[in-house]
Formats: structure tokens, sequence, C-alpha cells
């Protein structure tokens, strides 16, 4: 069977107030994850019509590299325990590509 690549999609909508902490601390977060030997790439995005509306488009290249990203010191501690607490809502999509 191929490997296949994972897409990440993440909407996070942070807390008035909260947005230059939570984009500091995601600098870093990127920095660290497009280092990672199994991504691809890691974009963040900005609602055009919402600054607090942030979408992360992620890329691994496959389900053990996503698995390692999210086992990784950055992830639990930056992004699960100091960003988490400063969102209002996640949502999280993982999502292989149809090819149509």
């Amino acid at each position: 069977m191929n490997q296949q690549t994972i897409n990440v999609f993440a909407k996070w909508q942070v807390k008035e107030g909260k947005l230059n902490t939570v984009l500091d601390l995601l600098a870093g977060v990127a920095k660290q994850s497009r280092a990672e030997e199994g991504n691809l790439f890691y974009k963040i995005n900005q609602s055009t019509t919402d600054a607090n509306t942030l979408l992360l488009f992620e890329a691994y290249k496959d389900e053990a590299a996503v698995a390692d990203h999210r086992g990784s010191v950055h992830f639990q501690t930056i992004v699960v325990g100091q960003i988490v607490p400063l969102l209002e809502s996640r949502e999280v999509f993982v999502t292989t590509e149809i090819g149509i």
C-alpha cells in the first residue's frame, strides 16, 4: 500500500485580546514544525474578515509523521499547554487528498 500525504487543517478562534500572544507563540511552533523530518509544509493564514480567526494548513509525509508532530515537545508544551487555553474554539480536520 502506498503512503499517502496527510493534510491537517485547523481553525482556531482566538480569544479577544490574545491574538498577539498566540501569534508570538505560533511563530516558534511553525519554525520547529517546519524542521520536522516528516513535515512537508506548515502554513498559517488569517481571516480577512475576523483577525482572531486563524487557519493552519499543514502537510506530513504520512500518519507516522503526524503522530511524531503531535507528540513533539513543542506541540505538547506550546500548542496544547499555552495556545489552546487562549482559544475560544479549535477545530482540526485530518485529511487525505482524493485527487479528483
